[in-house]
């Protein structure tokens, strides 16, 4: 026959005990059961956790100077909360402007803008157009090039600063074709900055009236980054300069 344990007296005694100190075992109302804000469990307890984490691996990707970086441009801030919301569905962002018009600043502010959303997932490669070619070159990286260009076209998110500053050689113009292609049709999100615009007027003999992306990459590289990019043109006077007349006594 089975041992039946009798809780009745021991619960009897606590009731009492608590009966002398004015407490009850009785709930007064329905117990809440939801996790607030700064628990397990919560939406925006996760979210901030994925915060935390894709801060350190922007901050881990960006150089120290552009650490404090924030888009404040609406062209800008408009792409990154759109590649925050729907990834699959973001285009790339190019910015062209002279030099010290702010197109790193605003390419590092958008990525640390798409951190700050609490992705689901955050991977990103910031580099310059000169150190990926020198990365894609025989013995410039331990994986190999091949290992690293597949790395380039696969991450997804990509920051490529300085597009048509290194001198244009066929295999540079085949390396960034094969970058940019792939990244077109895997429809990953990817920030380009350039000194140069996609493409400038013609004289009346047809000519191009001034460099552009078209003369330096190539006009099959260009009509690839026409048709994938939000094509934004910063503008005003060389922040650095500007910057190191102010600090002058």
């Amino acid at each position: 026959m089975p041992y039946k344990i009798d809780n009745a007296a021991p619960m009897a005694r606590l009731r009492a005990g608590l009966a002398q100190r004015g407490l009850s075992t009785v709930p007064s109302g329905p117990t809440d059961t939801t996790p607030r804000p700064d628990e397990p469990g919560h939406p925006e307890y996760h979210r901030r956790i994925r915060t935390e984490w894709a801060l350190a691996r922007w901050e881990t990707a960006t150089p120290p100077r552009y650490r404090r970086a924030v888009a404040d441009h609406p062209a800008v801030i408009a792409w990154a909360d759109q590649t925050a919301q729907t990834p699959e569905e973001a285009t790339a962002l190019l910015l062209t402007g002279t030099t010290g018009t702010g197109k790193t600043h605003q390419a590092y502010g958008a990525l640390r803008r798409i951190a700050e959303s609490g992705p689901h997932q955050y991977e990103v490669i910031a580099t310059t157009a000169a150190d990926m070619y020198g990365l894609l070159r025989p013995n410039g990286s331990p994986r190999g090039p091949e290992a690293e260009l597949r790395r380039l076209c696969r991450v997804p998110l990509l920051l490529l600063d300085d597009l048509g500053s290194a001198k244009a050689t066929e295999w540079t113009e085949e390396v960034t074709y094969r970058l940019i292609n792939e990244r077109y049709n895997r429809c990953l999100p990817s920030i380009f900055t350039s000194n140069l615009p996609p493409r400038v007027s013609c004289d009346e003999y047809g000519q191009p009236t001034g460099p552009d992306l078209a003369s330096v990459l190539g006009e099959r590289i260009v009509s690839r980054v026409a048709e994938m990019t939000t094509v934004v043109a910063m503008t005003g006077a060389d922040r650095r300069l500007t910057s190191r007349q102010e600090d002058q006594p």
